[in-house]
C-alpha cells in the first residue's frame, strides 16, 4: 500500500514537474514573441514613415520641377508674343523671376540659333535691340551655332555671358535640339555648366539645362516661326537641397539619378544622413524627354515612434514573469486533481472541435466531387493539394505535376487560337500566387486525355490559411459556347459573301443608269443624284460588311507571331497610304525596333491608326504624323502613333475602343466605328495593351505594346517626308 501510494505520488510529482516545465516554456517562447511582434511593429512604423517621407520628397521634386518647367513655357510664350523683342522686353518678362525662389537655377538666357554666314547680320539685328555690347564668339565651323543674346542671373554670379555659344558643348546642344524638335521643354543629360568650370574642383556641380522652343505669333497660313529658347541652367546639388532639406526634415538619406543618353545613371546630388541604411525606397520621375530616380534611404532605428531597448525590456519582463508563474506552479502543485479535471475538460473540447472539423471537412469533400465546375488549389511552392474529379475531368490528365514551369506542358494548355501556347506566367493560378485576381481567362486544353480539345474559362483568386499563402482556380468548361459561336462567326462570313453580291449588282445598275441618264439632253440632275446616293450608300454597306468581318477574324483568327522588322512594316504601310495622295502630308519615323507579332494583324492596326490620323484632319490643313518606339519594359516594346488632327473629347476617350462607338459623330468623317475595337481586339490577343491621350501639340497621341523579338538589332532611323521642307518641318517638331 505504502508501496503504490509512494509510486503514486512520485508519479503525481514528476507529471506536476512536466506541467510545469511545459508553462514555463510556452511562457518563454510567449515572451519572446511578444517582444519579436513588438520588433516587427515598431520595423513596419519605420516603413510607413520612410513610406510618407519618400512620398513627401517624390511630390516635391515633381511640384518644383514642374513649376521650373511652367515658368519656362510661361517666358517662352511671353517672349514669342513679340513681334519684335529688345532688352527692355526681355528685361521686364524675367524682372520677377529674381523673387520666385528658383532653388539652384543659375541664370535664363534667350538663345537664338545661327549659322557661319549669317554670324555679321544675327550680331547687328540684336545689337541695334538693346544688346549693344553683343560679340558672337563661335565655336568651330562647318554647323548650326547656339548663341546667348539676352541673360537674367537668378543666383550670385552674372550668368552666361552674351554672344556665348553653346554648341560648343554636346549636353545643352542635344537638349536644344530636342526641345525645337518636340515642340516642348527638353532637359539636358548632366555636367558641368560653363560658368561652373573656373571654379575649385570641390565646389563645382553636376547641372542640367532646361530648355522650351520660343515660337512667334501665327501668320497668315497658320504657322509660327520657330524664334529661338529660352534656357535655365539648373545646379543638382543646390536644387535637391533647397527641396528636400524641408520635405524630410533631415531624417533620411536622399539621392537624385538621372538617366543619361545611352542608358547611363549618373548620381546628380545627395543628402548625407548617418546610420545603417537598410531601408530603401527608389521612385521614378518623368521629366519632359529624361527620367529622374529619387532614392531615398533611412537607419530604422533614428525614425520617430522607434526603440531598440523595448522588445529587449518585454522579452526579459516576460521571462521573469514566467519564472514568477513556474514558482507559484511549483509551490501549487497540491492542486493536482483540479488541474487534471480541467485538463479532462480540455481534452473534451478538443476531442469535439476534432470531430467537428471532420464533420467540415467531409462536407467541403461532398460539395467538391459533386459540382460541375472544377476546382484546383495549391501550395505557395505550386504543390497541388486539392483537384476535384470535374477538374480532372476537364483536364483529361489523371496525375498532377507541381511546379508552374511544366504545367504548360504536362496539361497540353494553349491560348484561346488552340496553336499558341499558354505562357506560364500568365496563368491564372501562376498570377494568383502572386497575389493577383483574375476572372475568366480562356484557354484551351487538349493533351493525350483530351485530343479534340476542351474550352476552359478559368477564374483565379489569391488564399491564405493559418499563414501560408496558395491560390484556388475555378474552371469552368465554356467549349459549347464557343462552338456556337464558332458556327455563328461562320455564317456570318456566309452571310457576308452573300451580302456582297447583291450590292456589287446594285453597283454595277446604278453605274449603267448614270452613264445613261448622263447622255440624255437634258441633264437629269437629280436623277444622277439619286443615283450617287444609291452608290455612296453600297460604299458604306461594303465597308461596314468588310469591319464586320474584320472584327471577328480578329477575335478568333490563329494568332502566328514572328520576329519582324517594325520599320520595315511601318514604311511599307505609310508608302501605300500616301504615295497615291495628290498633297503629301507630313509624316516623321523614328528609329524602329524588331518585335514579335503577327505581321498581317499587326500591319491592320497600323493601317487603321494612320488612315485615322490622315483622315481626321481639319479640312484645309496638312495631315502631321509622328511615327516612334520607345521601351514599355523587360520584352516589350511600345509603338506611339501621334498626329496633329481634330483630336478626340474627353469623354470619348474611355469608349472609342468599343464597338461602333464613333467620337465625331454628326460630323462628316465617315466610318463604322470597328476600326478601334479591331486594333485592341489585335493588341490584347498579342498580350499587350492600347491607350489614347491628348498629344501636347494637338491632335491625338495613340500608343500600344507589342513583345519585343528575341534579339533587337539597333534600329536605323527612317523617315517618310517627301521632301527637304517637309524633312524640316518633322526635325523641328
Amino acid at each position: 500500500m505504502t508501496g503504490r501510494l509512494g509510486r503514486a505520488v512520485r508519479q503525481a510529482g514528476t507529471r506536476g514537474s512536466l506541467a510545469i516545465a511545459v508553462v514555463v516554456a510556452l511562457g518563454l517562447a510567449a515572451s519572446w514573441h511578444a517582444a519579436q511582434t513588438i520588433h516587427d511593429g515598431q520595423r513596419e512604423r519605420a516603413q510607413a514613415v520612410l513610406d510618407r517621407d519618400a512620398s513627401l520628397s517624390e511630390i516635391a521634386v515633381r511640384t518644383e520641377i514642374h513649376r521650373y518647367l511652367d515658368t519656362l513655357r510661361t517666358v517662352a510664350s511671353a517672349i514669342g508674343s513679340h513681334e519684335t523683342l529688345t532688352m527692355g522686353d526681355f528685361d521686364a518678362i524675367t524682372l520677377p523671376l529674381r523673387e520666385a525662389g528658383l532653388a539652384g537655377a543659375t541664370s535664363l538666357v534667350f538663345t537664338v540659333p545661327a549659322e557661319d554666314g549669317q554670324l555679321a547680320e544675327v550680331q547687328r539685328y540684336w545689337r541695334e535691340r538693346g544688346a549693344t555690347d553683343l560679340r558672337l564668339a563661335p565655336q568651330g565651323t562647318g554647323r548650326e551655332h547656339q548663341f546667348t543674346i539676352f541673360t537674367r542671373p537668378l543666383s550670385n554670379g552674372s550668368g552666361v555671358p552674351p554672344g556665348t555659344d553653346l554648341s560648343q558643348l554636346a549636353e545643352p546642344t542635344t537638349a536644344l535640339n530636342e526641345a525645337r524638335r518636340a515642340g516642348a521643354p527638353a532637359v539636358s543629360d548632366t555636367y558641368i555648366l560653363l560658368r561652373d568650370r573656373g571654379l575649385p574642383a570641390a565646389e563645382q556641380q553636376l547641372s542640367f539645362v532646361l530648355a522650351a522652343p520660343v515660337y512667334g505669333v501665327p501668320g497668315a497660313d497658320g504657322r509660327r516661326a520657330f524664334k529661338g529658347w529660352v534656357v535655365m541652367g539648373l545646379r543638382g546639388q543646390d536644387f535637391v537641397g533647397g527641396v528636400l532639406s524641408a520635405a524630410v526634415q533631415g531624417q533620411v538619406d536622399a539621392r537624385l539619378w538621372a538617366d543619361n543618353g545611352g542608358g547611363r545613371a549618373t548620381l546628380v546630388a545627395r543628402l548625407d544622413h548617418p546610420g545603417e541604411l537598410d531601408m530603401r525606397r527608389e521612385i521614378a520621375i518623368p521629366l519632359a524627354n529624361r527620367e529622374w530616380r529619387l532614392v531615398v534611404s533611412a537607419d530604422p532605428a533614428q525614425l520617430g515612434g522607434t526603440s531598440l531597448a523595448l522588445p529587449w525590456l518585454v522579452g526579459a519582463g516576460g521571462t521573469g514573469l514566467t519564472a514568477l508563474v513556474g514558482a507559484m506552479l511549483w509551490a501549487l502543485a497540491g492542486g493536482r486533481r483540479r488541474a487534471e479535471a480541467r485538463v479532462v475538460a480540455a481534452t473534451a473540447e478538443l476531442r469535439e472541435a476534432e470531430r467537428t472539423a471532420r464533420r467540415q471537412v467531409a462536407l467541403l469533400n461532398g460539395i467538391l466531387e459533386r459540382i460541375s465546375d472544377g476546382v484546383g488549389v495549391v501550395d505557395e511552392d505550386g504543390a497541388f493539394l486539392v483537384h476535384n474529379p470535374a477538374a480532372r475531368a476537364m483536364l483529361g490528365v489523371a496525375a498532377d505535376i507541381d511546379g508552374p514551369e511544366h504545367w504548360q506542358a504536362h496539361y497540353g494548355i494553349y491560348r484561346p487560337d488552340g496553336v499558341t501556347p499558354f505562357p506560364p506566367a500568365e496563368l491564372p493560378l501562376v498570377l494568383a500566387l502572386a497575389g493577383r485576381s483574375t476572372d475568366r481567362i480562356e484557354m484551351v486544353i487538349r493533351n493525350p486525355g483530351r485530343p479534340e480539345g476542351v474550352w476552359l474559362s478559368v477564374s483565379g483568386r489569391p488564399l491564405e490559411v493559418d499563414g501560408r499563402r496558395g491560390a484556388i482556380a475555378v474552371f469552368h468548361d465554356v467549349t459549347a459556347t464557343r462552338e456556337r459561336e464558332a458556327d455563328l462567326t461562320a455564317f456570318a462570313g456566309i452571310v457576308a459573301h452573300d451580302l456582297k453580291n447583291p450590292l456589287t449588282v446594285i453597283a454595277a445598275h446604278a453605274e449603267m443608269a448614270r452613264d445613261a441618264l448622263s447622255a440624255l439632253p437634258p441633264h437629269p440632275g437629280e436623277a444622277i443624284d439619286s443615283i450617287e446616293r444609291v452608290s455612296n450608300g453600297v460604299v458604306r454597306m461594303r465597308r461596314l460588311i468588310d469591319d464586320l468581318l474584320a472584327y471577328t477574324t480578329a477575335r478568333d483568327a490563329a494568332l502566328k507571331p514572328q520576329p519582324l522588322d517594325l520599320a520595315e512594316l511601318v514604311t511599307d504601310v505609310v508608302g501605300q497610304r500616301v504615295n497615291h495622295l495628290r498633297v503629301r502630308p507630313d509624316v516623321y519615323v523614328g528609329p524602329l525596333p524588331r518585335v514579335e507579332a503577327d505581321p498581317a494583324m499587326l500591319r491592320h492596326v497600323l493601317d487603321n491608326l494612320v488612315g485615322n490620323a490622315l483622315k481626321y484632319v481639319t479640312p484645309g490643313r496638312i495631315p502631321k504624323i509622328d511615327i516612334s518606339a520607345g521601351s514599355a519594359g523587360p520584352g516589350w516594346v511600345r509603338v506611339e502613333v501621334a498626329d496633329r488632327g481634330i483630336g478626340i473629347p474627353d469623354a470619348d476617350k474611355p469608349h472609342v475602343f468599343e464597338s461602333f462607338h464613333r467620337a465625331h459623330a454628326g460630323q462628316p468623317y465617315g466610318g463604322t466605328g470597328l476600326g478601334l475595337a479591331i486594333c485592341r481586339r489585335i493588341v490584347d490577343r498579342h498580350g499587350g495593351s492600347i491607350t489614347v491621350a491628348d498629344n501636347p501639340g494637338g491632335g491625338s497621341r495613340f500608343s500600344f505594346t507589342v513583345p519585343a523579338a528575341t534579339t533587337l538589332p539597333p534600329a536605323l532611323p527612317a523617315s517618310s517626308s517627301t521632301s527637304a521642307e517637309e524633312s524640316e518641318l518633322a526635325t523641328l517638331r
